[in-house]
């Protein structure tokens, strides 16, 4: 497959030991414990652990969740939430903002927190599976599953958990609507980016391919925009990569729209489509320079070398060329000096994040083992927040961009 993604690192959180002494009075309370600080630190680790696939990835995240909604919601019907909800501290640092943490004394933080990191995970093993020479088209339905189950997280948190937060975002951290909205939007758009090389692979026709590439550029215009109004220091990069993903895409759009008014006979009308995919794919040119140049979260790569983005600029300029003779030769058309419109809706093939919903609260959570944390026994100097300088960035593996022999989806 011929694809390169931008990504965000992952985000750094301070440990949590999840010791109340005092508090908790019964074995079976002090199990939950002890479970929740070993399923904690066992998803942490599959963030960064490259044989992690995703059902080890949801088995890890739903022992560590069904077992901290214990914290966050009450067992039975009689409050809205647990006893233990604000019991204890943590602390969290942001894709875009280095490692300058955030913190809340809140299990719902955490739960967002970490279930932003688990879509994230999900974002970046589709940017692994997509970079292998060769890959197969089992690979590739699993890139297009991963990037819609990362979709449906994001959702998810942005619609039905961040409003029940007692502190609301500061602009520019993950947990801001905007910047979910951001990351939906590409997953979104990476997403169909599977279902056109797939299109192109089974010569699909050029209709439904400019379609859908028109669709996944407006994709990435809207991205970009709900990111506009951050400071540059830290969304600049992320944006010129939205933004050349745009440019790319549309022409993609120009290009086999083109191809659709050439195979009706419109030579005059194609010549001119090519001339704006020219056009559209210069811009891109641009802006994968100053990608490369651009300072900021995220990869240091070229992606104007890259064969996916080589490949369409041949595409454009052969397809050009072949308009230009065919008008020489047989239509004798007129090229006309306004581009065409390009109001193209794509019937098929349109990504929708997976529906997500967090697991429910873990069988080890009853009324008695709820009722063995005493909270009247906590001391009175707080020694759940954790000190300033618990949270260490991520080691994420270096993963070295392999070979693209460009191959396509088949």
């Amino acid at each position: 497959m011929t694809h390169w993604f931008h990504r965000n690192p992952l985000k750094a959180t301070a440990p949590v030991s999840f010791n109340y002494y005092g508090v908790v009075t019964s074995p079976a309370a002090s199990k939950i414990c002890s479970d929740l600080r070993s399923s904690r630190a066992q998803l942490l680790e599959l963030f960064t652990d490259l044989n992690c696939n995703p059902e080890m990835m949801k088995n890890a995240a739903d022992a560590y969740f069904s077992l901290l909604q214990g914290f966050i919601n009450s067992l039975d019907e009689s409050s809205q939430e647990s006893k233990l909800r604000y019991i204890q501290n943590f602390k969290w640092t942001d894709t875009l903002q280095g490692q300058v943490p955030s913190a809340q004394q809140d299990a719902v933080f955490e739960l967002i927190s970490m279930g932003f990191n688990v879509a994230l995970w999900y974002t970046k093993y589709a940017s692994r599976l997509a970079g292998k020479e060769n890959i197969t088209e089992e690979e590739a339905k699993e890139v297009h599953r991963s990037l819609k189950i990362a979709a449906g997280i994001f959702k998810h948190i942005k619609e039905s958990h961040i409003p029940r937060l007692i502190t609301p975002a500061e602009k520019g951290r993950d947990l801001e609507a905007r910047l979910l909205e951001a990351y939906i939007i590409q997953c979104q758009a990476e997403a169909q980016e599977v279902t056109i090389a797939r299109a192109i692979e089974l010569k699909h026709a050029p209709g439904l391919i400019a379609a859908l590439a028109y669709e996944t550029a407006n994709f990435y215009q809207k991205a970009d925009h709900t990111l506009s109004s951050l400071e540059p220091a830290y969304s600049a990069k992320w944006r010129k990569y939205l933004l050349l993903k745009m440019c790319f895409y549309t022409a993609y759009a120009y290009c086999y729209h083109g191809q659709t008014l050439l195979a009706s006979d419109k030579c005059g009308e194609a010549i001119r489509s090519l001339q704006e995919a020219e056009k559209s794919f210069a811009k891109a040119e641009a802006l994968c320079k100053e990608y490369g140049e651009t300072k900021g979260p995220g990869p240091t790569v070229k992606p104007s070398e890259h064969l996916f983005f080589r490949k369409l600029g041949n595409l454009v300029k052969n397809t050009l060329e072949k308009c230009q003779r065919e008008n020489g030769f047989i239509y004798f058309q007129k090229v006309p000096t306004e581009a065409p419109q390009l109001e193209l809706k794509a019937n098929y093939g349109l990504v929708e994040p997976v529906p997500f919903e967090f697991p429910p609260t873990s069988a080890q959570w009853t009324p008695d083992t709820l009722a063995a944390f005493d909270l009247t026994k906590r001391p009175k100097e707080d020694s759940t927040k954790p000190k300033p300088e618990d949270v260490r960035p991520v080691k994420e593996p270096d993963i070295k961009p392999q070979k693209d022999t460009g191959c396509s989806v088949s």
